[in-house]
């Protein structure tokens, strides 16, 4: 069996050796590190190296277009980890194969930044269980056919991490992990180049501690950044990674990639030495457990985000999340302009097929509104500051004719900025439906919110549900009430599964019926389409009219045209096609597809009869 490892490692050594003394100047610290993958993959269970056989005979495995995924909390689900594998049953009822779970590393309550200052990354918070009952769900997920994504957070660990603790008490070797500065002197220096992540809420990229000493804290003062230029953290952390994938963690999510480098003088993003890094830990889960996945969570304009692919002869991450489509989408249907959406899809289309996106409408996190400002203000005279307004207005339902519910994110009223939260449901006029009783308000909220998700099936990638919207999970109030909580209104999002309203799901008179056996069909003529193959060309083509967006889907003889109308009125639009084509949701046959009428709101998928080719 040391065969198989000797042949991995021998296919990345000498690229491997070579960037790690490069950054490092350390042959010693790299021979520890080798060691160090040599006990990660001898700690391999055979299930896992059995499983690593067979992905590395299909490495497309993961593009596979009945792949459907979707992210949870595991207390907001099913309240602990065991509670998750008693739900299992549910999950694939879904037509769940690829699970997320936030966040469940040992964390302080009250400074928890949502489950990312991790205080122990071999520990499972004990409210969820323990690391035994990571590793039984892993293994259900494994015999259930789900691949299981966790996440890893590089940048920083919570300052009651053990080498915070050792690092604030002197003890040699612990500082070093970390940014510490005896004066404000070096700190200023960097905040002259560096964005402030939270300017509301955590203005500032340094803490002074109670013995004056100074640590950089890039994101929230109680998560102390790790300084990667130390070969003993990138060893460590890397082997924690393999810590968990040993557990049974098929995908890990890299988070926050981009700002795990610093350097004096520059903004600390997407530095050289970052791409450096990823590289390297691709290759180490090559090495060491190559039926596990990469994904980044890039959150950057889509120029600084397709390198974090790498290339083709040294690939980095395997997916990356997108980011940029799911914000774009959002301003879309608050502008009912489908300009900026098309433009930016002509950008995805143009890369590679080998780049797999993460497609998503909603997360657990806050949406941001960092738009092609540029063009829009060359192209149609908007002003940023003026924009994200009427974004924020409209998605909080203050803008007249506005049905969206949500609250605001990191509001900075001197900037004019701030982010959006709330469910998809909610900000598709669902809750407000509700709300006000209204069953036409409703009919209308459910077929954006089957649009949406229709759209976010159509793209290339692997498609990830948030937990609770395939049945219309509205917002959740209560945290408001929660001391831990409530200056944290991504928690509007983030409640508790409502289990009570998911029962009505088989039911379709009611909204939960209508939302999660429409979006079940969607999922299964997306698993069965040839044409949603992730190997398909795909393009974007003009409609005729600026409120829908055209998309064009190709494999084989088989093409699919995919209209979206963003708008809140009925539209004619369509592409310049003859012959027969079929409407695959709801199996309406049409002439041609140059004028389709579309709902408000609406869409359709237009499958070209193959006996008129």
């Amino acid at each position: 069996m040391t065969n198989e490892f000797q042949r991995r490692l021998a296919r990345h050594y000498d690229e491997l050796k070579w960037l790690y003394t490069e950054l490092y100047r350390d042959e010693g610290a790299f021979g520890d590190f080798v060691e160090m993958l040599k006990r990660c993959w001898a700690a391999r269970k055979t299930a896992l190296r059995e499983q690593d056989a067979r992905r590395e005979g299909d490495p497309g495995w993961y593009r596979r277009r009945d792949l459907l995924g979707m992210m949870l909390y595991v207390d907001a689900f099913a309240g602990s980890l065991r509670g998750v594998r008693e739900k299992l049953p549910y999950l694939r009822e879904c037509g769940v194969n690829y699970l997320h779970l936030m966040p469940l590393l040992a964390s302080p309550r009250g400074r928890s930044d949502g489950g990312y200052a991790v205080s122990d990354f071999r520990s499972v918070q004990p409210q969820l269980g323990n690391m035994e009952d990571l590793e039984d769900l892993a293994d259900a997920c494994r015999g259930a056919g789900v691949s299981l994504c966790l996440d890893f957070v590089m940048n920083h660990t919570s300052e009651d991490h053990a080498w915070a603790k050792k690092a604030r008490a002197g003890e040699p070797g612990y500082r070093e992990r970390y940014f510490f500065y005896e004066s404000w002197d070096i700190p200023r220096e960097f905040e002259k180049t560096v964005p402030q992540v939270f300017p509301t809420t955590a203005p500032g990229s340094f803490t002074q501690l109670e013995n004056g000493q100074i640590v950089m804290t890039s994101f929230y003062p109680y998560q102390w950044d790790l300084n990667y230029a130390n070969p003993a953290v990138f060893n460590d952390m890397t082997e924690n990674l393999l810590f968990l994938t040993n557990r049974g963690i098929d995908v890990i999510r890299l988070d926050a990639v981009p700002y795990i480098w610093k350097e004096l003088g520059t903004d600390c993003r997407n530095l050289p030495q970052v791409h450096t890094l990823v590289r390297m830990l691709r290759m180490v889960c090559e090495i060491v457990c190559p039926s596990v996945l990469l994904l980044g969570e890039v959150v950057m304009e889509p120029a600084k985000v397709a390198p974090y692919f790498g290339t083709s002869e040294k690939p980095e991450c395997h997916m990356l999340y997108n980011v940029t489509t799911m914000a774009t989408t959002w301003h879309t249907l608050a502008t009912g302009d489908v300009s900026l959406l098309k433009r930016q899809m002509e950008a995805v289309c143009a890369l590679p097929k080998s780049a797999l996106f993460l497609n998503y409408l909603r997360c657990h996190d806050d949406i941001g509104w960092g738009l092609d400002y540029p063009w829009l203000g060359r192209n149609f005279g908007i002003d940023e500051v003026a924009h994200k307004r009427y974004l924020n207005d409209w998605f909080t339902g203050r803008f007249p004719g506005s049905d969206a519910r949500g609250e605001l994110y990191n509001d900075d009223p001197r900037l004019g900025d701030a982010r959006l939260c709330g469910t998809t449901a909610a900000l598709c006029g669902l809750e407000a439906a509700e709300c006000e009783g209204d069953p036409f308000k409703r009919e209308r909220a459910v077929a954006c919110d089957l649009t949406l998700h229709a759209w976010m099936l159509s793209q290339s990638g692997v498609p990830v549900i948030y937990s609770g919207d395939e049945v219309g999970r509205l917002n959740d109030y209560a945290y408001h009430n929660d001391p831990d909580k409530r200056e944290d209104s991504r928690y509007l999002h983030r409640g508790a599964f409502q289990w009570g309203p998911a029962a009505l799901r088989e039911d379709p008179d009611t909204y939960q019926g209508k939302l999660f056996q429409g979006l079940r069909r969607l999922e299964m003529i997306r698993s069965e389409e040839p044409c949603f193959d992730a190997g398909a060309d795909v393009w974007v083509e003009d409609s005729g009219d600026s409120r829908v967006l055209a998309l064009c889907r190709r494999s084989g003889d088989r093409e699919l045209v995919c209209l979206f109308n963003f708008s809140g009125q009925f539209v004619s639009a369509g592409v310049d096609r003859t012959g027969s084509y079929t409407e695959l949701m709801y199996e309406t046959h049409y002439s041609g597809i140059r004028s389709v009428e579309l709902w408000p709101n609406g869409f359709a998928w237009l499958l070209r009869d193959r006996e008129r080719c």
